[in-house]
């Protein structure tokens, strides 16, 4: 194979020459410079996570950790690098990482490592940007693996031998020697090991790293334990985030919001529930009415559990609804302590399509081909925001975050390892716990055995969570698990439990409601579909508003289908306008609002009447606790109504017909009042049932094939893109972008001033089921689904045709 041409400026005179990345032509960070920032960046890292479970036994880790960090980018020393980063350079083509793997090995031999320390410190190096072995399905979008792109068809000595200068015809070494012999003395020295003696007859650099890469595609070829496995991914997890936090320059958070004594700051005396809680060491599961201080309750958890765990713990709070995320993360910016010098607490957010594209867009390198007649500082500059972008997922001690964005820590590889070790030696309070199909709810279990292993604690929150869902949380885990439950009479009786036999869009359900909205009271009305609530809304929008003339938001609609930025403006509204009541408020506020089960949870809102459709048991119950919520409304207990419904969707048929059956044998014995004990017993009631029975059996099926296929680990280091497919395709869900928005997400995610993160605003959950109805096409330049829906920001998102859609 003829060697590669290089073109470009005159060969680097020292090793203060060499460049790291093709920053912006202003801040040309040095290799060097970059080498000692992601060394230096470990220290954060381990001071967080510690030896925490499974790190207990791997006393080398850190060690390896560290040493990878300073030999990651050895190979960036070529030439074909060094003139690719040049402003209008051209692509070199190599991989500069396998290049790296010829300097570990010369390290290796200086520093006296074990054979051990010299794979796993190589493995990590070699990782760090690509997967080494191809995976069985070819992977969905992925880039080439190692194993691909360097085999036995490679010209080593044209990848990083030498190469021909077209200028000059001379031909140039990609690391002339004397460059070679001062960047291994740095390494050396930084090392504080002698540089290794040379001979004539020492392979050369190619070699090396030709024996390097092959040595690790036999040992890694093959599967290995778990235990081996996970450790190798968490290792690698360690090094792509100290190479983001080195690159980005943005350091981790060190400052928690969440006080030790946070349950003696509250302004009341804490319930007995509370208390509690904040005794209990390790995992917990707390069943506690709504309106009853649960978010308090797991507050003081975590606060408790902090004192007695190693390193600097993260707290990260999970909710199955965008919507309840943002709540919880106002509530806790402004009740929780700031860091010196801020005015609210910093509280971490994880998106969703935006959080896996910057991951995504945070490994890339300056290796990869491309178009050299583009602009380089742009290229350049999203680059560098892409970096600080994706730190910003990292840095916080207290996130919030939805099941997924855990979960997808399980596809480990270089995109997502980094989230797998976050995971470790954290508190996760998963909160409404209740509110998921029984297939997410058996993955969150099988995480919650894997959270063990990793020196993690949980605590599950909910006012409704069945008998089953407790024995399966307690036999998914080695520890013990204690389960507290409020003692009765903690709430108060709020409601008048009635169920109406009409649907809740019958002309005679409709009337009523504007009957209530008429008086002055204030309604919520739940449909469980999208296209049922703004069906509902447009029919009482207009009677709310006459009905309250002068009031802000007098009718307000509230589901899953709104811009992120737009349901994020309508959940600030709803929470001015329907507050938690207290003593002595008037007994009508008036006002109306349509919602589907995103209001189920985190909303702390409070009207007087509440009419919902027939739902799973815990829905029911916790739409009951948006109406009347602590009990404090003058007339006492107030009218909840229950409607039929035709349709399940977006329920199994057997959970409807399971607590409609539950609500009516309940009446059927008398029950008025939907205190917690009815709740008790329509949950035991609902799950006492064929349905029920069905329900156990699967999310125990789901727990133990998610730990099968994705938490054990056995090829580390082969391409999980397809895991990645397959766990989007688990979640059934995605977020799309209105196709007017299309040219103010790309100045947010590729402009030279934007901000990717907040380019999530744009965004509007779909499932994957949706995208045809919604008229969904997959832009590869921006990596998200275009919809040519309707749009309005009162109303939401809605299809071309009419039709149906769920949720």
């Amino acid at each position: 194979m003829a060697t590669r041409p290089v073109t470009g400026p005159p060969r680097r005179g020292s090793l203060s020459g060499l460049r790291a990345k093709s920053t912006p032509a202003h801040d040309r960070e040095r290799l060097t410079t970059h080498s000692r920032a992601v060394h230096a960046a470990v220290g954060p890292i381990q001071d967080r996570v510690g030896n925490a479970g499974i790190l207990a036994d791997a006393p080398a880790f850190w060690s390896r950790v560290r040493r990878a960090a300073l030999l990651h980018d050895a190979g960036k020393v070529a030439e074909g690098f060094q003139r690719q980063v040049d402003i209008g350079g051209v692509p070199w083509g190599e991989r500069h990482e396998v290049l790296s793997l010829a300097y570990v090995d010369l390290l290796a031999e200086a520093a006296g490592w074990t054979g051990e320390d010299r794979l796993m410190v190589a493995t990590l190096v070699a990782t760090h940007h690509r997967a080494l072995l191809s995976g069985d399905g070819g992977g969905h979008g992925s880039k080439p693996a190692l194993s691909r792109q360097y085999n036995k068809e490679t010209d080593w000595n044209d990848a990083f031998g030498t190469s021909s200068d077209v200028r000059t015809g001379e031909t140039v070494p990609q690391v002339p020697r004397f460059l070679h012999r001062e960047w291994l003395a740095w390494l050396c020295g930084y090392l504080a090991a002698d540089p290794p003696t040379t001979s004539p007859g020492d392979p050369p650099l190619a070699h090396r790293a030709r024996d390097m890469l092959e040595e690790l595609l036999n040992v890694w070829r093959q599967p290995v334990k778990p235990h081996q496995g996970l450790l190798a991914v968490l290792a690698q997890g360690a090094l792509t985030l100290a190479d983001r936090s080195g690159s980005a320059h943005v350091p981790l958070q060190t400052h928690m919001p969440l006080a030790s004594d946070y349950l003696a700051r509250l302004p009341y005396e804490p319930h007995a529930h509370q208390r509690r809680a904040a005794e209990s060491s390790g995992h917990l599961v707390l069943v506690a009415p709504t309106g009853s201080g649960k978010t308090e309750a797991g507050l003081a958890w975590a606060a408790g559990q902090m004192a007695r765990m190693p390193g600097l713990p993260r707290v990260v709070w999970t909710l199955p609804y965008r919507a309840s995320l943002n709540a919880i993360r106002r509530r806790f910016a402004e009740s929780l302590i700031p860091a010196p010098g801020e005015r609210s607490a910093d509280i971490g957010l994880l998106h969703g399509t935006v959080a896996q594209t910057l991951l995504a867009e945070a490994l890339e390198d300056d290796c990869a081909a491309g178009d050299p007649h583009s602009e380089p500082t742009a290229d350049q500059a999203r680059k560098a925001r892409a970096q600080a972008s994706a730190m910003r997922l990292f840095t916080h001690r207290l996130r919030v975050a939805t099941p997924h964005q855990l979960l997808s820590g399980a596809v480990a590889g270089p995109t997502y390892s980094s989230v797998l070790l976050e995971q470790a030696n954290a508190l996760f309070v998963l909160d409404e716990l209740h509110a998921y199909e029984p297939d997410t709810f058996g993955r969150l279990c099988a995480a919650m055995r894997l959270w063990e292993r990793l020196g993690s604690r949980f605590a599950v929150l909910s006012a409704t969570l069945a008998h089953p869902m407790v024995e399966i949380i307690e036999e998914s885990v080695e520890q013990p698990v204690t389960v507290h439950r409020a003692p009765a009479g903690t709430s108060p009786v709020r409601h008048r439990l009635v169920l109406d036999q009409r649907p809740l869009d019958a002309p005679e359900s409709i009337e009523a409601l504007r009957g209530q909205l008429r008086e002055g009271r204030s309604v919520l009305v739940v449909a469980n579909t999208v296209a049922r609530a703004q069906d509902l809304f447009e029919q009482l929008a207009e009677d709310a508003r006459e009905a309250s003339p002068g009031h802000s938001s007098p009718a307000l609609l509230l589901h899953s289908r709104f811009k992120n930025g737009d349901r994020d403006a309508i959940e600030k509204a709803l929470l001015r306008r329907h507050p938690e009541r207290r003593k002595g408020d008037c007994a009508r506020r008036g006002g109306l609002v349509v919602a589907t089960q995103v209001v189920e949870v985190s909303l702390q809102l409070d009207l007087d009447r509440g009419a919902v459709e027939c739902a799973p048991a815990e829905a029911v119950a916790q739409r009951a606790g948006r109406v009347n919520r602590r009990g404090l409304h003058p007339e006492g207990p107030v009218d909840f109504r229950v409607h039929p419904v035709g349709k399940p969707n977006p329920y199994p048929r057997g959970a409807m017909d399971a607590s409609w059956e539950a609500l009516r044998s309940l009446v059927a014995d008398g029950a008025t009042t939907l205190s917690e004990q009815d709740i008790d017993e329509l949950l035991r009631r609902a799950y006492d049932t064929k349905w029920g029975q069905e329900w156990a059996q699967e999310a125990r099926r789901q727990r133990d094939e998610f730990t099968a296929s994705f938490l054990t680990f056995p090829d580390p280091f082969h391409d999980r893109s397809e895991f990645a497919h397959a766990l989007t395709k688990a979640f059934d869900s995605v977020e799309v972008l209105h196709h007017e928005d299309k040219a103010a997400y790309q100045a947010l995610t590729r402009g030279k001033s934007g901000d990717a993160l907040l380019a999530s605003r744009l965004l509007i959950p779909l499932r994957l089921g949706q995208l045809t109805a919604f008229a969904c096409t997959y832009d590869p330049y921006l990596k998200v689904h275009i919809s040519q829906g309707v749009y309005d920001n009162v109303l939401g998102l809605r299809p071309l045709a009419s039709q149906e859609t769920i949720l």
